[in-house]
């Protein structure tokens, strides 16, 4: 027997849920066999929170001088016999496992001439994949149900009901290529939109053709529940793309609703309705619907996870967005009492999932706004270091600038000014420099530790006037939100601490629009 890596094992056990680690339980050691090696072993490493091989073997073998080989195969049967018992219990509850058993049934009975019987399993079988539009299987038991006349030499049939099997095998074709037609296009928008944000002209023209594709421009009234799943999908992203913040709030609350309109569909995945709610408290916050982005981040918290990667994707993307609304309208002391939170719950999961841009600028944001510098400019540190890739390389430039402004607080200004020098290197390497990073720049610059803070102020007011002239540029505009510079400028020169100044600016924003946050 081949030998299974342990770290196999360990992560196969980490991930069940604690209704599947019973059925287990139950169905490898029935009778509660305190010596049952099998369930010892699958015990141990449950508890365990980092792999310990030498730990196992003694709980296993006690005192005993074990051969490495014997253990590799203790480990090897658990790992199968794992595997076995999921597949079993996912029999009993999988929309997949059901239908491949009504196939079953259908060529068990065929293959014995029990015509009548495989007829009425058809039949069944036909009705289930309708339901929950599985049309692959759908075209499969058609060609049973035209085998199966053909085998009974049933003229009478074939002649009644040829043309309405055709019309169903063409209807499930025709609604297995908008599925996949729609997934395509939406797959295609959300590489090339993690590639970038921002947003040049030969990207909008790019995210044009991808618009234009013809099922997207003259989109079928007949499209299936999965297909108008990944159209509105595709809408919302792409007007999210092109900055249609009402369209974007309208198509992702369709979305949502369409997904809440088939409840049974949620029984089987809840992946996609995880990303969906996701998505429309993004248009929510775009549009200062603080209301309805605090009830549908309540809405998503109270998901029940069918998988692993569920419960991964609920407490990611729920907290990315509690820190996004913490971080927009200033309320930093909540965000500190969040992140703690988070802190604490992501021992659970791989510290992997975490190493994102996007995590460690909130992390940041949140310990800078709170004063805790040292740890703000260790994430920094941390998102500086990450591997370059093509997911939000404009977050890497803008690190650097972020960078600078911390060291300003930091009043290191020895180091800032080597910073700024290969800070200008990078981005203009790069050709990611923005002019509102230039300006930031141009004022650190100027400043050193003998600076007075009446010309301090000077300089930090015609910052200001330079930003300020900045926020009809729509692409510039779209980088500054990340970080509220002009509420860190306004904090300098009005003396108060940067969360104020945070709160000050939403608040402006928000009368500004007639929007209350109450």
């Amino acid at each position: 027997m081949a030998k299974t890596p342990s770290l196999k094992l360990f992560r196969l056990i980490k991930s069940l849920s604690p209704t599947e680690r019973r059925y287990f339980k139950v169905s490898v050691n029935p009778t509660g066999d305190k010596s049952n090696k099998y369930a010892l072993l699958f015990d141990a490493i449950y508890e365990q929170e980092e792999y310990d091989d030498e730990a196992l073997q003694e709980i296993v073998y006690p005192g005993e001088h074990i051969e490495s080989r014997k253990f590799s195969e203790l480990k090897a049967y658990l790992y199968d016999t794992i595997l076995n018992a999921l597949q079993s219990y996912d029999e009993k509850t999988s929309i997949e496992y059901r239908l491949k058993k009504y196939l079953l049934d259908v060529k068990v009975l065929f293959k014995r001439s029990l015509y009548p019987e495989c007829a009425i399993r058809i039949q069944k079988a036909k009705k289930f994949c309708t339901e929950y539009e599985e049309f692959g299987h759908l075209i499969e038991l058609l060609r049973w149900e035209k085998e199966l006349a053909y085998a009974r030499t049933d003229i009478d049939f074939l002649d009644g009901h040829l043309e309405e099997i055709s019309a169903q095998e063409q209807l499930a074709l025709h609604q297995l290529d908008l599925q996949t037609a729609y997934r395509y296009v939406f797959l295609q928008l959300l590489v090339e939109l993690r590639k970038d944000v921002s947003r040049s002209k030969e990207q909008k023209e790019r995210l044009k053709k991808l618009y234009e594709h013809r099922y997207i421009t003259e989109a079928p009234e007949n499209m299936g529940f999965w297909a108008r799943i990944y159209y509105l999908r595709f809408l919302s992203l792409y007007q999210f793309s092109i900055s249609d913040l009402h369209r974007f709030y309208d198509s992702s609350k369709e979305l949502v609703h369409t997904f809440e309109s088939k409840p049974e569909f949620l029984k089987e995945d809840v992946s996609e309705y995880i990303s969906a709610i996701n998505n429309h408290v993004i248009s929510c916050g775009n549009l200062e619907k603080l209301d309805e982005v605090k009830y549908n981040l309540e809405k998503l918290k109270g998901i029940r996870p069918i998988t692993g990667d569920d419960q991964l994707k609920i407490h990611r993307q729920y907290y990315m967005n509690i820190f996004r609304l913490c971080i927009e309208t200033g309320d930093f002391e909540r965000g500190l009492q969040e992140l703690e939170s988070h802190q604490k719950e992501i021992q659970k999961f791989e510290k992997a999932a975490f190493e994102k841009g996007n995590f460690y600028f909130q992390y940041f944001t949140i310990y800078f706004a709170n004063g805790a510098f040292d740890l703000a400019l260790e994430y920094l540190n941390q998102w500086l270091n990450m591997s370059k890739n093509v997911e939000r390389q404009d977050l890497q430039a803008l690190s650097r600038v972020l960078n600078l402004i911390i060291h300003f607080e930091m009043k290191n200004y020895v180091l800032l000014q080597s910073l700024i020098r290969s800070t200008r290197r990078y981005l203009t390497k790069e050709k990611r420099i923005y002019q509102f990073e230039s300006y930031i720049m141009d004022f650190l610059n100027q400043i050193d530790e003998i600076t007075g803070k009446k010309k301090q102020k000077q300089l930090l007011e015609k910052l200001r006037g330079k930003l300020s002239g900045l926020e009809n540029e729509k692409r510039e505009a779209t980088m500054m939100r990340y970080f509220n510079f002009q509420a860190w400028v306004d904090s300098k020169i009005e003396q108060v601490s940067f969360s104020e100044a945070v709160q000050t600016d939403f608040r402006n924003r928000t009368m500004a629009k007639g929007i209350s946050d109450e």
